[in-house]
């Protein structure tokens, strides 16, 4: 039942990155949350919480949920070991709620995948290439917002597809990638092969940053156009532009594995079937799951879901 005070496009399907909220509930909610058999609870209960207000506002028709299957390593470590190798462990009281992550996703009747070689982004990824999800917009039938505040899933970003930060309310097209990163959508993965990622541990092109990587993707389709073409990068009316095409030439391996950990893969093994991802709202386990991690206060508000999910 749509909320008519609401301007929403007739279907809306969101892609929920999962470990982001997860985090930010662990770290900003006191540890003295439990469950009633004395389990930590802190990072379920604010990720319940997350969930049922975004489902709240945002009504959706199909939602999924993806999941880490390890916080800190991937595929990508077999291209390059010290992905992510900068990152502390995460702490034994934070895993131990992912299981009860992932059964409130599925108890809120979401669709929900996981891997542990895949990372959450790859899942997103390949759930937009993979599932016919229907006719984007225009015309304004469908539109999808990928929730998460992860920068990296900005280069998935197209004229129906948003990056949807959702504690800070903000929805990301591509005028705001390019306005954010100085590049479109379809660049970010060469941005982050040049500039580097010190979150994820992507080494760049030493001495590049983002204002000069953005700076020569204005003059190159891509990181392979660029290296390339590395004896133009001198002539460019950039300042240091011998300089910069000196570091590109001795590190343009680099930024070939750095553009490999960058992007997003779009073909992980995903469910294909569009109704598999149809949202209903929750299910019989949402009440028995509450009681036991008790969330009493979240309970009604779960259940009040009914009333504004969408009916088959």
């Amino acid at each position: 039942m749509a909320n008519p005070e609401r301007d929403l496009p007739p279907e809306r399907v969101l892609l929920i990155d999962a470990s982001p909220y997860i985090f930010r509930s662990y770290f900003a909610l006191p540890s003295s949350i439990s469950t009633p058999a004395g389990a930590p609870a802190n990072a379920a209960n604010g990720f319940a919480s997350f969930l049922v207000k975004l489902l709240t506002e945002e009504q959706p028709d199909h939602v999924a949920v993806a999941f880490d299957g390890s916080l800190t390593t991937s595929f990508r470590n077999q291209i390059y070991p010290n992905y992510k190798a900068n990152r502390d462990l995460p702490a034994k009281e934070l895993v131990a709620q992912l299981d009860f992550c992932r059964r409130i996703a599925a108890a809120l009747g979401l669709a929900t995948d996981i891997s542990d070689d895949f990372e959450a982004d790859d899942l997103i990824g390949s759930w937009l290439h993979e599932v016919d999800w229907g006719t984007p917009q225009p015309p304004a039938k469908l539109h999808t917002s990928i929730v998460s505040s992860d920068k990296d899933l900005g280069q998935l970003v197209t004229d129906s597809v948003d990056l949807y930060d959702f504690a800070k309310g903000l929805h990301l097209g591509k005028a705001e990638i390019q306005s954010k990163f100085g590049v479109p959508p379809s660049q970010l993965v060469d941005f982050l092969a040049l500039a580097g990622d010190s979150v994820d541990n992507i080494p760049g092109v030493p001495g590049i940053g983002a204002k000069t990587a953005a700076a020569l993707l204005a003059s190159f389709a891509g990181v392979d156009d660029l290296l390339g073409q590395i004896d133009q990068v001198a002539h460019l009316p950039l300042r240091g532009a011998a300089g910069i095409a000196s570091k590109l030439t001795t590190h343009q391996e680099s930024a070939r594995l750095s553009w490999q950990l960058a992007l997003i893969v779009q073909d992980a093994p995903v469910n294909r079937d569009r109704k598999h991802y149809a949202w209903r709202g929750p299910t019989d386990d949402w009440t028995p799951l509450c009681e036991e991690l008790g969330f009493n206060s979240l309970l009604e508000r779960g259940l009040a879901l009914r009333t504004v999910a969408p009916q088959a």
